[in-house]
Formats: C-alpha cells, structure tokens, sequence
C-alpha cells in the first residue's frame, strides 16, 4: 500500500509519468523500495522524491547534518530496526517520537515504531545515505562504549590498562567517531575538558560551542594519549602545553586537525581546530557582502599594486575572504604567491607556502624569499610583527597587490594599529588601499524563521540608524536546524577605501577620533549598521548582531 500511494504522489507532484511507474514496478527487485528503484534507475533522484512527498503529505525534509540526536532516544529502538527500515529516531517531545525516514509513506513501518516505542511517531524524510551514516554513527558510538565497558556512566577496571595502538582498538574507534562525528556536523573546533566527574566532549558548529559527549573520567588519559600519538606529541608529558597536526582523510575530504593540549588541575584539556584542505572556493559574491561593499573591495584588488588587510578577531572568516579574494584574481598571467600558518584551502595555479616556525621559516623570512619570485600578487596569511607589517608594505610600495589580516576591532583601528607598530605615517598612507573589518553572524533558518513586527528596543535601534523596518524575522527552531534557529554563518562588514582625504590625514598622524570622523566622511558603514541591514532582510536577528558590535 505504502509504494502505491508514494507512486501516486510522485505522478501527482509529475516527477514520473505512468509509463516511467510501470517501468519502475517491472523493475523493482525484492525488498527494494519505489523510490530507491527510481533512483537506481535514474527515472528520479532522491531530493526529486523528497519534495515531492514534502509538497503532496506535509512531511517535513530533516537536514541530519545540522541535527543533535538525543541518545536517549536509541535506547529504545533497536539499531537493526532502524537497518532495516532505513530509520534513525531523533528525539521525544511530549509523548512524540520524532524520526527521520527515507520513506514516510510506509504505514507499517510507523505502526511498528509505536508499538516498540510505546509513542506516537512524527515522520521527517531524509535522503537514505544521510540516514545510514547517521546510524553507523550513533549506534557506532554505543558499541565502542560497550567494548571499552562503558555503560550507565560506569566503567570496567580492564580499560585503564593500556592498549596496543592498533587500528581496531576500541579507544582509536571512539577517537576516530569523535572527528567523524564533528566533520558531519560542520564543527570548526572539538574541545576534550576534564571535569571532575565526568569528560565533556563539545564541538563548536556555527560559533557556538555546545556539549555533545559526557565520558567517564578513567578513560581520559587514555583518550588523550590516543590523540597525542595521532598528533605527534610525547604521550609522557602532562606538566606543560604541547601543540601537534593530523592529516587524515574523513568522509571523503581532506581534513587538517591543529592540536593544542593545556594542562589544567583536573587534567589536560585539548582543543582540536578542524581545517577542510578540500572545501570548495568562495568567491566574493557568497561570502555576504551587499553589492555597494563587493564593488568597494572589487575595487581595492583591483589595483596593480597597494596592501589590502582584512581585520577581526580569531575566528571571524578573515582568511575565507582573502580566499574569496585570491579565487576572483587567480589568472593564467599573474603570479601569485602565498605565505600561510595553515594552508588551509589549496589552491590550483596559486603558489602556497606553508610557514615552518622550527626551521626558521617564518611570515617574514619567507616574504623575503617571495619578492625574488617575480610575484605579482602576494598573500600574508596574517600580521603578526613589526618586521611582517613593514616588508609588506614596502612591497606594496615596489608594484605589487598585497593581500594580508591582522587582528583589530575594526577598520580605522587598523590604521592606528599599523602607527603603533612604529610604521612611519607616509609609508602606511602611501600603501594602504582599503580595510576590510568583519564578524560572522548566524544565519536565521530558512525553513522556520517567523516574521513579527519589531519590538521597542529594535524599533528604536532602527529609527537611530535611519532604517526604515515594518517587520524583522526571528528565530523558531525545528528539525532542519536542530532547533536552534540558525543554520550557517554570514559576514558583516565595515569596508574602508582609503581615499585622499583619509591618506592626507594618516601622513599627518591624526588621531583615531579625526580618523574616524573621516571615513564616516566617505560614507563608510559600521559593522553595526552592516549587521543591521542584514537584520532588514531577514538574514539573521538583532540578538545576533548585537552580540559582536557595538554602537
């Protein structure tokens, strides 16, 4: 009954015609869903079937890569249930069990789940892979435990012993699901904390960093030592702060681990910073810039010679947008060569130079090495000294496009902090074009988010900054996002051209109040109002905003 009524919807929502149907029918092999026979058969893909039953029954599409399953949840359904039927149960609200399925118009399948569950399901569909990987990963984690004699919180004496560093050791599985775990959810950093009573394992996704795993305490040293030996690091020292790398290949991509390890009273804390070596590209236009600021820093690459920095703190996508940059320069005729501490995106046809600090090879010393190299363009991946800052500019001064961040709250800031490092004042308003200062904000979810009208504060806010708001969006939560509310991050943006007004007054050496008045001047908007426009559009909320500027 259930593939005759997803056959029904599919003609109905015209993604098949009777005969492809028919075809599929006489083609369909044993125990092989409608759908998976139209996909196997190339009549229809899987994102067709799924919008189709979303249009026809209501059931909501679930994106499980931005979902958190409460494993509560999995312990009382069975791992060979949710095989069989291509199931992975979410959570429980109420006396509701929420799951995502491949086909939620198999009836007996649902009928089943109440009975073992003893709740009423609520369907969400997904496509199958997404659901099998959800599944070896979750149900993967149980049966790690289980093998290291985890189970309720206790854990059995034999597995503080020591193992063999082998491949299939219970320890290097649960390492190993860790990072998976964290790649599937789009994880920037994993943090291991030590608590006194338990270990906490958080990923921080989207800039929030939130719990995702509680371990018992006794398997920590041994979790630890197995991320020291993947890293490189002495397994036998715990006194001091150690940093180490993995490269390894997981779901297919190329990741880059950045290890750091802090001791603390309750014993060493490590922070894994996840960097994708084969993520894809951005270009100018998708990294959140409105039109007036893409054509203000299309402007300032333009130029055949100058430095361009991007400022902001540590995490806020400053080398995403060089990225974004180098990705819109990167021609057959032009030599381009970076200085970077990761190389985080490789780059075809660009010259990329990792920084090796214990060999002396640093930002500046290989800067040196790059001006004998007939660039045309350079890439600094960061700022970090007087003597970076001053070969830099002077090889802006001598025909070439400089493109570099450096650490400042905003734009005109970068300014001053480039006369605070001693870098004469008609050397800096000679060289610099433009300064591109940015935070990242979460993105409001595209399928939950509810329009109100603004509230008092905000409509203030608005009216304070000439912004004309008749409703803002605001952020609900439902199963596509986790029940955050957001899903992904965009940019705000304070853009800066230094026109020759703003470069008489930096070879003058004015202050940070002049400084300011004149790029207000030149029609320079602030991160906050850039924020607020983004608010305008419904791409994220005020609290969002709020939350990295300030008036």
């Amino acid at each position: 009954m259930a593939l005759k009524r997803i056959g029904d919807v599919l003609l109905q929502e015209k993604v098949v015609t009777q005969e492809q149907l028919n075809h599929a029918l006489k083609h369909k092999e044993k125990d092989e869903r409608l759908g998976e026979t139209l996909v196997r058969l190339e009549i229809a893909n899987e994102m067709q079937i799924l919008k189709a039953l979303e249009n026809s029954t209501g059931v909501q599409r679930v994106s499980l890569a931005n979902f958190t399953i409460d494993e509560h949840v999995l312990t009382i359904v069975d791992e060979e249930f949710c095989r069989r039927n291509v199931i992975i149960p979410l959570r429980i609200e109420e006396n509701r069990i929420l799951f995502a399925t491949y086909d939620p118009l198999d009836f007996a399948v649902i009928e089943e789940l109440r009975m073992m569950t003893g709740h009423r399901p609520k369907a969400y569909s997904a496509p199958k892979n997404d659901i099998l990987t959800q599944i070896e990963k979750y149900y993967g984690f149980t049966r790690t435990l289980e093998a290291l004699g985890v189970k309720q919180n206790i854990i059995s004496e034999e597995v503080i012993e020591e193992e063999d560093d082998l491949d299939d050791t219970p320890m290097v599985k649960l390492v190993n699901q860790i990072l998976t775990s964290a790649v599937f959810q789009r994880a920037s950093d994993i943090h291991i904390d030590p608590m006194d009573d338990k270990v906490l394992v958080r990923y921080r996704v989207d800039g929030v960093l939130d719990v995702v795993r509680e371990f018992p305490t006794k398997i920590h040293h041994q979790m630890i030592s197995r991320i020291k030996v993947m890293s490189g690091m002495d397994i036998t020292e715990t006194r001091v702060p150690q940093d180490g790398r993995i490269q390894t290949l997981i779901q297919q991509k190329n990741i880059d681990l950045r290890i750091s390890t802090l001791p603390t009273v309750r014993g060493e804390k490590v922070v894994m910073r996840i960097l994708d070596l084969s993520g894809t590209m951005n270009k100018i236009t998708a990294i959140g810039l409105d039109k007036k600021e893409e054509l203000q820093v299309r402007e300032m690459i333009a130029q055949p010679n100058g430095i361009v920095l991007v400022s902001g703190p540590t995490g806020s996508g400053k080398t995403t947008t060089l990225y974004g940059c180098l990705n819109e320069l990167n021609k057959p005729n032009v030599n381009i060569v970076t200085v970077e501490d990761p190389v985080e995106i490789k780059m075809p046809g660009v010259n990329q130079v990792q920084v090796h600090p214990e060999v002396n090879l640093t930002f500046a010393k290989a800067l040196r090495s790059i001006l004998r190299q007939d660039p045309n363009i350079i890439m600094i991946g960061e700022i970090r000294d007087v003597e970076t800052a001053e070969i830099s500019i002077r090889a802006s001064l001598t025909g070439h496009l400089v493109l570099s961040t450096i650490h400042t709250n905003d734009a005109v800031k970068t300014i001053t902090r480039l006369l605070d490092m001693e870098i004469e004042p008609f050397l800096i308003a000679s060289s610099l074009s433009g300064v591109v200062s940015q935070r990242l904000v979460r993105r409001l979810c595209t399928e939950c988010s509810v329009e109100e009208t603004p509230n008092k504060a905000e409509a203030e806010m608005f009216k304070k900054y000439h912004i004309e708001v008749d409703h803002v969006k605001r952020a609900k939560g439902c199963a596509s996002c986790n029940y955050k509310g957001y899903a992904g991050r965009v940019g705000i943006f304070e853009v800066l051209p230094i026109s020759k007004d703003m470069q008489k007054l930096i070879a003058e050496n004015a202050g940070l109040n002049v400084l300011n008045d004149q790029a207000k001047k030149d029609g320079m908007r602030t991160i906050l109002q850039s924020g607020l426009q983004k608010v305008k559009d419904g791409i994220t909320t005020l609290e969002e905003v709020m939350k990295v500027a300030s008036e």
